[in-house]
């Protein structure tokens, strides 16, 4: 079949006059193609698409081999073997088709109407391992870029018909797809129309990725805390679905969205559920233990030694005072030049290319740490407390997490030199009360408060399977049990609860 190219720069006039509005504005762009199928203009068809945004191998072979016939154009969208073919005269929507991968067939050049074919470029990496959220146990299924590939992970994981999808477009350039995945008869509806809302509320040009979505629809955005979990993970999303939490998925974009959620699922592993439950509660215990460590050990250390000498014990007090004879410095400043130094290395580490980035957080690491102790300034019991911080804020499973672990240590610092353990207590007390008032969806954040039974089987402590028979009440569910012996559903949700 001969293509031949429309002739934009002879000065056909009645053509132009003639164009569809659409073909006049997409013409303007160099990767704009509108061709004609026949050497005779009078005859069928003409089609119009981006060439860096379709498939030429689905265009020559389930496209163009049909197009040699002059029939109706109704009649030729039974013919193609594409799956989404559309007829419309809408000029917004053809605009927006061909601008999302679809060609448009005209039957001659200045029709309204036009056929629009999905012929959409969707070649994307393959599914592999999670990057972020790695376990040596269970799946290692993760996320990709592509929001249907999403999607099909989750519905492989739970092929029932209660999962539904709500689909909509997000942001007023990039057009981004976003779903919202949830399990009808099980997720709180109120939770369901306030996620559906805050996004639709959405006035952004850009939307890059799902984090710009959690940080626009979140409750507080001025908490150092995330209020959603951002995952890469399918046994997460599939395991926060069956207990009525609430999905993102935004095209572009690996990590899905969780909501709502609490403090204590930022130290919840899924490699937890792959061991007994004894050994996975030591772990979730050492996590939290590794939470207070990262945030209390260097404001600990600047506190007792600028203000409360009397706190250490004789021995310990000669090697602290023999580490720190040589160093000019008092112990903030030396603290906070320390802990800054290991934030560089890791940022250094985390954005130079990924061998060399390797080399120098180990090699780097030691050999600066070791030319800083043997310059005095700072000290080797120091150097060794902040490592040990530095190791224990990455024990969350939740990166963004690390990060608020990784920052707030900096605050307590100041509040520890100003005024000693009373400002380590007060810097506790403060972050207790904010997140006594902090809530995700208008749930409590603090998963302590109130208290709920649900929060002892598989919450704060992991109770062996026999034992987990509810969903989380926090997240309101409508459906009470887990175990399918006990699948009554609850009637309104505050019958349930009084």
């Amino acid at each position: 079949m001969n293509l031949k190219n429309s002739d934009k720069g002879k000065g056909e006039g009645s053509n132009r006059r003639t164009d569809p509005i659409w073909l006049e504005r997409l013409s303007q762009s160099n990767d704009f193609v509108h061709e004609h199928t026949s050497f005779r203009e009078d005859e069928p068809f003409w089609i119009s698409y981006y060439r860096t945004l379709i498939s030429s191998d689905i265009l020559h072979k389930d496209v163009l081999p049909y197009l040699q016939e002059q029939i109706p154009l109704a009649e030729l969208k039974s013919r193609i073997p594409v799956q989404e073919i559309i007829l419309s005269k809408d000029t917004n929507e053809i605009i927006q088709n061909i601008l999302n991968g679809h060609m448009a067939i005209q039957k001659h050049q200045s029709d309204v109407e036009c056929l629009l074919i999905n012929i959409a470029n969707s070649k994307f990496r393959d599914v592999g391992v999670p990057n972020m959220e790695s376990s040596a146990l269970g799946p290692q299924v993760g996320f990709i870029e592509e929001l249907d590939t999403n999607i099909n992970l989750v519905r492989k994981r739970l092929p029932v018909p209660e999962l539904h999808v709500k689909e909509m477009k997000v942001g007023e350039l990039s057009k981004t797809k976003v779903a919202v995945l949830y399990m009808d008869g099980i997720a709180d509806p109120e939770n369901i129309n306030t996620v559906i809302q805050r996004i639709e509320d959405i006035q952004y040009d850009h939307i890059q990725d799902s984090s710009y979505i959690a940080s626009m629809i979140e409750d507080n955005s001025n908490s150092l805390f995330p209020q959603s979990i951002s995952t890469e993970r399918v046994d997460r999303v599939a395991a926060g679905l069956t207990e009525g939490k609430i999905i993102i998925v935004a095209d572009g974009s690996p990590n899905l969205v969780i909501l709502p959620v609490t403090l204590m699922e930022s130290f919840i592993a899924m490699e937890d559920y792959s061991y007994s439950w004894i050994i996975s509660n030591f772990f979730r215990l050492l996590r939290l233990a590794a939470m207070f460590i990262s945030t209390m050990i260097s404001p600990l250390y600047v506190a007792i030694m600028t203000y409360h000498y009397e706190l250490i014990p004789a021995r310990l007090l000669e090697t602290l005072v023999g580490s720190r004879a040589a160093v000019p410095f008092p112990p903030f400043l030396e603290a906070l030049f320390l802990e800054l130094m290991i934030e560089m290395v890791k940022e250094a580490g985390i954005r130079l290319p990924l061998k060399i980035g390797q080399s120098l957080g180990v090699v780097g690491g030691i050999v600066i740490g070791q030319a800083v102790v043997e310059a005095g300034l700072t000290s080797n019991v120091l150097l060794i407390l902040v490592g040990l911080g530095s190791l224990a804020s990455y024990t969350s499973p939740v990166y963004k997490f690390s990060n608020t672990i990784r920052f707030i240590k900096f605050p307590v610092i100041f509040l520890a030199q100003w005024f000693g353990l009373l400002g380590v207590f007060l810097a506790f007390q403060l972050t207790l009360i904010h997140l006594l008032r902090l809530t995700s969806l208008g749930r409590p954040y603090l998963s302590q408060y109130p208290i709920r039974n649900t929060s002892f089987q598989d919450l704060w402590l992991r109770l062996p399977f026999s034992m987990q028979k509810e969903n989380p009440t926090t997240l309101r569910p409508q459906k009470k049990w887990k175990s399918t012996g006990k699948g009554k559903k609850m009637g309104p949700a505050n019958d349930f609860y009084e």
